[in-house]
Order: C-alpha cells, then sequence, then structure tokens
C-alpha cells in the first residue's frame, strides 16, 4: 500500500466529520425555528379563542341588558294602560307589550344559544392555556439543548480543524493537492477502497494490471472511472478527532 493513504485516510475521516457537525450546526436554528412557529401558531389560536369567548360574553351581556330595559319600557306600559281613555288606545299599548315580550323571547333565545356556544370556547381555552404552557416549556428547553449543542459541535468542528491542519502538513504536495481536487469534485469523498477489484464509491470493476499496480503500492493510484484516490487492505484507523472510527466510503 501506498504510504500517503493511511494519511488520506485521516484527513478523509475528518473533513467528512467536520461536513457532518457543521451540518448539523447549520439544522439547529431550523429546527428551532420550526418549533417556535408551531408554538406561535398555537398562541394566535388561543388568542382567536379567547377573543371568540369574549364576544360570546359581550353579546350575552348586551342581550341580558337588553332584556333589562324591554322590561322596564312594558312595566312603564302598563302604568300608562291604566290611564287609557279609549279602547283603540288601550289596544295600541297591548300591541306594544305584545312586540316588546317577543323581543324579549327572542334575545332569551339568543342567550341560550351564547351560552351553549361558550361551553366548547371556554373548555378550549382552558386546554389550549395548559397546552401552550408545557408547549413553551418544551420549547426552552429544546432552545437550551440546541444551544449548548451548537456550543459542542463548535468545539469539536475547531478541534477537527486543527487536526487537520497537522494531517494535510505531513501529505506531500502533490497528494494534498490531488486530494483537496478530488474531494470538491465528489463533494467530500475523495478515496475509495476497492474490494474485489470493484471501486467501492463508482461500482465500476478496474482492470486486472491496474489492480496489480495497486496492489504493489509504488504509487498513487486513481479509480479509472471515477478518479477517486484507491486502495486495497484498508490499514487500523487512527486515533484522532473522529476516535478511531472507519470511515463507510461507500
Amino acid at each position: 500500500m501506498h504510504p500517503d493513504i493511511h494519511l488520506v485516510i485521516q484527513l478523509q475521516t475528518i473533513d467528512l466529520k467536520i461536513a457532518d457537525l457543521e451540518k448539523e450546526i447549520a439544522q439547529l436554528p431550523k429546527h428551532i425555528a420550526e418549533i417556535e412557529k408551531a408554538l406561535d401558531s398555537h398562541k394566535r389560536k388561543l388568542e382567536a379563542d379567547k377573543a371568540a369567548l369574549a364576544a360570546n360574553q359581550r353579546e350575552r351581556k348586551t342581550k341580558e341588558g337588553d332584556i333589562q330595559a324591554h322590561q322596564q319600557k312594558i312595566s312603564k306600559l302598563r302604568d300608562q294602560m291604566v290611564g287609557a281613555k279609549t279602547n283603540e288606545q288601550y289596544r295600541a299599548f297591548q300591541h306594544e307589550i305584545e312586540y316588546i315580550e317577543n323581543e324579549i323571547r327572542k334575545a332569551e333565545d339568543r342567550i341560550l344559544d351564547l351560552m351553549t356556544e361558550s361551553e366548547p370556547l371556554e373548555a378550549n381555552v382552558k386546554a389550549a392555556e395548559l397546552a401552550l404552557k408545557q408547549e413553551a416549556a418544551t420549547v426552552d428547553a429544546e432552545k437550551q439543548r440546541a444551544r449548548e449543542r451548537t456550543a459542542a459541535d463548535q468545539k469539536m468542528v475547531a478541534e477537527g480543524r486543527e487536526e487537520r491542519v497537522k494531517v494535510a502538513a505531513s501529505l506531500p504536495a502533490p497528494t494534498a493537492a490531488a486530494y483537496e481536487r478530488i474531494r470538491k469534485k465528489w463533494h467530500g469523498v475523495a478515496i475509495s477502497e476497492i474490494v474485489g477489484g470493484r471501486c467501492t464509491a463508482c461500482q465500476i470493476v478496474n482492470r486486472p494490471q491496474f489492480m496489480q499496480e495497486l496492489k504493489r503500492g509504488d504509487s498513487l493510484k486513481f479509480c479509472e472511472s471515477c478518479g477517486r484516490i484507491v486502495y486495497i487492505n484498508a490499514p487500523v484507523s487512527f486515533d484522532g478527532f473522529q476516535g478511531g472510527t472507519r470511515v463507510d466510503m461507500t
């Protein structure tokens, strides 16, 4: 195996880990924004239910006031009926009283409707207030966890970059340049293991002569199909930034 391979694998391991951490750091604010958006939506729903309940209560109060005013008017009309001088005047008072009594019945019916409507509204408001309190606490806890996770990820990224500088400095300049060029082309994966003559990254089988040259290890080899740096017989992973975990190149 070519002597640069172990260092290239280390560099790839570090770069992939840094990329994963940076992706997570970028996603955490989006996650927080989503749960805050859901919380705001539930707050608006609660405010709408509260407004509907308040409107219901205001209308009930208005109807009760109307009934009281109507009753007072009927009382005055009955007092006036006593002094009616003609049957025509008496019937006029009577018709007006009947009209007002009908208005009272309408108001009473409406109050009953409003009372029926208010029951689920009150239940919704109480349930939503409790749920919102619990959700707000959950969101606050999640935001705190996100802050802690972001800080931990940023620390690991900084450590990874320091380790990367050391590993990259150990590589010969041509190998480092080839690695960077291939990594950019293939969005982060620049090296692949050959298993059974097949590149595990692109799944293309390389020529037998190429495989013989690769086994000799006297020069850095690149997959004949995808151009990635290739190797056979994976070395033991290093104890470094990623804790000795072997990178899955497939």
